[in-house]
């Protein structure tokens, strides 16, 4: 099947794709926010420009849209059928990159969440997703914190 816009419509509307600052993103800092967490945004002084970075809790936040970054076995996590090679291509490099910057924080001693955007796109599910959010949060905080009592 051929796609129904030009290639310059096509330019146009992929140009508009947010890499920040998006509705997945906006929901868990609220939610975050609510509850007492504060945060840094989209830091670059960490490796992969985490969306969130709880200094406090040692913890970062990746909102991964399912599409982009190949949510496994997600209904969203789909490659479009025009330009397989192409498509393929980037989700892998896309996929390598996210496990490199997550191995790169961990090593440096960071707890590292992932949150995928179908986690928290119903309503009914974004409750459950982000209270598991906050006790992973919590669970990481008081594990750095019994490690830091050993090692003293």
């Amino acid at each position: 099947m051929s796609d129904v816009l030009t290639k310059e419509q096509r330019h146009l509307n992929m140009s508009h794709i947010r890499g920040k600052d998006t509705r997945p993103e906006e929901i868990v800092r609220k939610y975050l926010f609510s509850k007492g967490y504060r945060y840094r945004k989209n830091d670059s002084r960490y490796p992969g420009k985490p969306d969130i970075v709880l200094p406090k809790y040692h913890t970062v936040i990746f909102v991964h849209g399912c599409f982009w970054h190949r949510h496994p076995g997600c209904r969203y996590a789909t490659t479009p059928a025009t330009n397989r090679d192409f498509w393929q291509k980037k989700f892998d490099q896309n996929v390598a990159r996210d496990r490199k910057v997550q191995s790169q924080l961990k090593a440096e001693g960071w707890n590292v969440i992932v949150v995928w955007e179908c986690e928290i796109s119903r309503k009914a599910e974004r409750e459950e997703r982000l209270q598991r959010l906050e006790n992973e949060i919590r669970t990481a905080s008081t594990g750095r914190e019994s490690k830091k009592d050993e090692d003293e």
